[in-house]
């Protein structure tokens, strides 16, 4: 199904990457679920030989996400976490990379744990602060890898501010758009050169897979990330990418749910007695709402808030109903976390408090559920 050049974002999201099938008609993208496929003679096949290497259904879901994010390629990782493993490939022994201090715990386990053996380094500073980025920055920094709005402080980074920062230095500006979505932000837009999604979350949508994606830019990017995706073979199965496709089907009709309930629950947890704080871009108590509007469509999904010490954050994690008490987020069900103990446990205590990832800071992903449901479930926890 070929698309106009001006086609809208909730049109892409739906058709982009996928076509009615040749064999059948059928409008829904087949999970092919094969492992080899026969060639008609020695040299000759219909474009697919080994599963790991080419597979219709990843294919398809490849060509809608790039298309969602406005990237030329696209390539489907078994995890988030296999996704960013993979961008690191480009890099080299001995190359150093500008982090965003406040990334999500597997992240920074990723790259403390492992890969600083292999003789990467890495530099921890608030993307936010364009200084701190540019002072931070040496002769073989190769690579900036942010996210905004970060997990769990929803801290922002000026999107356009810093690709233009990077490029001004030769480096490649990666971003991390799990926590907001492309119907939110598109970073491409502001000139990143990769974007990355768990697509666990938004992408999918109802928390039934697990998965991640690169969005590329450049062609020797995309030409060595074909490569490693084949080379390593952490790729999403078949059912998965049928599943992620299913979900960006109403990514858009889902995000503005989501927009809407985390920007009711905001607003009646700021006005609540016993919240000491809440973290939210759609508040204009948030220190960066002015950018919040400028660089993103919404305000997301997601809302953490402090209730001032770590017994509090427990007993309204624990006596909740109608949330769901787990990891995660993006789905259609609302959740809480603890990211203390939960997500970010494996985050040093000192570097949670020099980000503000304290004891007492309850996180929440927002759902599709009726805001006043998720707000009385809230009001009999807190009480």
């Amino acid at each position: 199904m070929k698309l106009r050049p001006d086609a809208r974002f909730s049109t892409i999201c739906i058709h982009a990457g996928q076509a009615p099938d040749e064999g059948t008609g059928a409008i829904i993208t087949p999970i092919f679920q094969t492992s080899t496929y026969v060639q008609d003679e020695l040299g000759r096949h219909k474009g697919y030989e080994y599963a790991r290497t080419q597979n219709p259904t990843r294919s398809a879901l490849e060509g809608n996400i790039a298309a969602i994010e406005g990237g030329k390629a696209a390539f489907a990782f078994a995890s988030g976490m296999a996704a960013i493993d993979a961008i690191t490939t480009l890099l080299q022994s001995g190359d150093h990379v500008v982090v965003t201090d406040n990334t999500y715990g597997g992240t920074f386990r990723l790259f403390d744990k492992v890969l600083r053996k292999y003789g990467l380094e890495f530099s921890y500073v608030d993307t936010s602060q364009l200084d701190l980025v540019e002072s931070a920055i040496r002769p073989n920094t190769r690579m900036l890898f942010v996210e905004t709005p970060t997990n769990p402080v929803l801290r922002l980074t000026d999107l356009k501010a810093i690709a233009e920062l990077a490029h001004r230095h030769d480096i490649r500006l990666v971003v991390d758009n799990t926590f907001a979505s492309p119907a939110v932000q598109r970073p491409i837009e502001f000139g990143a050169d990769i974007v990355t999604h768990s697509t666990t979350k938004y992408l999918n949508g109802h928390s039934d897979s697990i998965g991640g994606i690169v969005v590329a830019t450049r062609d020797d990017d995309i030409e060595w990330l074909r490569f490693i995706q084949n080379a390593a073979g952490a790729i999403l199965s078949p059912f998965d990418s049928w599943l992620v496709l299913r979900g960006t089907k109403t990514l858009h009709v889902r995000m503005a749910q989501h927009n809407a309930n985390g920007q009711a629950i905001a607003e009646y947890l700021a006005g609540h007695k016993k919240v000491k704080q809440v973290i939210y871009p759609g508040l204009p108590s948030h220190p960066q709402h002015a950018l919040a509007k400028r660089q993103m469509h919404g305000f997301g999904g997601m809302v953490s808030f402090d209730v001032g010490s770590f017994e509090a954050a427990r007993c309204v994690c624990n006596r909740v109903k109608l949330m769901a008490l787990a990891e995660s987020l993006g789905g259609v069900e609302t959740l809480i976390s603890h990211p203390a103990t939960m997500t970010h446990a494996s985050v040093p205590p000192e570097r949670r408090l020099a980000i503000g990832l304290t004891d007492s800071l309850v996180r929440i992903s927002t759902g599709i559920e009726d805001p006043a449901d998720l707000i009385a479930d809230l009001e009999q926890a807190l009480a």
